[in-house]
């Protein structure tokens, strides 16, 4: 299956550093964060998933967020994306004027809904109706990662229908951006194609996307697979560093974003990104992630 030329197709590249940098035990300094993150800021990316409002006893590494968010100050020509796990982060980060979207995971899998944000998939759902509601009073937008959505270690039954009661439900209650999210790294090619092509036809209303790990060898594989299936919003991290240390013990990283981005000019694609200043982020990615992962 080949991808008609895309030169004119509009495509949202949302660089994670979050993701990237929070499975890392030595803590990275405040001001080490700041200058890689005003970087990536000169790239241009579509969104920055910089930081997250929840326990440092879970994520010790996100404990400078708020910090973080007064050393950047004035980012309104720039969208942030803050991830919560429950409303009282999701009441720290609305407060912020720098940050336009607020993330949270919501589950396939029950299992991991328990170990990720510490509530079963109901009270989940509950968390995620008033986060709606609280972005639409303040003039922000809510993003659902729908994590494990591609299977799960965990031996709970999964087939890509699951997806559709999920998607359905959060286009009721107002989401219009879904992460389709594939956290440990299960999805083969013809999965992604199956569950992209699928459901963006079925919702052209909503804007689906897709946060995928892979190991290095695989990566080529599933971004093609994606964009065949008509996926445009892509989650990435520069070297491919991070994925989820509430998921399993061996951690499958983030999609490289300089494979993203050279997947996405072989299809003619100008992503208007300033390439000096994503050469000196790379350059400041392998300085931080050599020292400290």
């Amino acid at each position: 299956m080949t991808i008609p030329k895309m030169k004119h197709t509009p495509i949202s590249l949302i660089e994670c550093p979050r993701d990237a940098m929070q499975g890392i035990a030595e803590f990275i300094p405040t001001e080490v964060k700041l200058k890689y993150l005003r970087q990536l800021i000169k790239v241009g990316f579509s969104a920055i998933d910089f930081g997250s409002f929840v326990s440092p006893k879970a994520m010790p590494q996100m404990r400078d967020t708020a910090e973080l968010l007064d050393g950047l100050g004035d980012t309104s020509e720039h969208e942030l994306i803050a991830i919560v796990a429950n409303l009282r982060g999701a009441e720290d980060a609305i407060s912020f004027p720098q940050i336009t979207h607020l993330g949270f995971p919501l589950s396939i899998s029950e299992i991991f809904q328990q170990r990720n944000t510490k509530k079963n998939t109901d009270a989940a759902w509950q968390v995620v109706e008033r986060l709606q509601a609280m972005v639409v009073n303040h003039q922000k937008k809510l993003i659902v990662y729908l994590s494990m959505a591609f299977g799960n270690p965990y031996e709970e039954p999964y087939q890509p229908s699951l997806l559709r009661a999920f998607i359905e439900r959060l286009r009721n209650i107002g989401v219009e951006t879904i992460m389709i999210s594939d956290t440990i790294g299960a999805a083969s090619p013809d999965l992604i194609k199956e569950v992209f092509s699928q459901y963006i036809p079925q919702y052209p209303q909503l804007e689906i996307g897709t946060h995928l790990h892979a190991t290095p060898v695989h990566q080529k594989e599933k971004i093609m697979a994606a964009l065949q299936s008509g996926v445009r919003r892509f989650d990435g991290a520069i070297g491919g560093y991070g994925g989820c240390p509430m998921a399993k013990e061996e951690l499958t990283g983030n999609l490289d974003t300089l494979q993203l981005i050279h997947c996405l000019k072989d299809q003619d694609v100008n992503l208007a990104l300033d390439e000096q200043a994503l050469a000196k982020a790379k350059q400041l990615n392998q300085e931080i992630f050599n020292q400290y992962l």
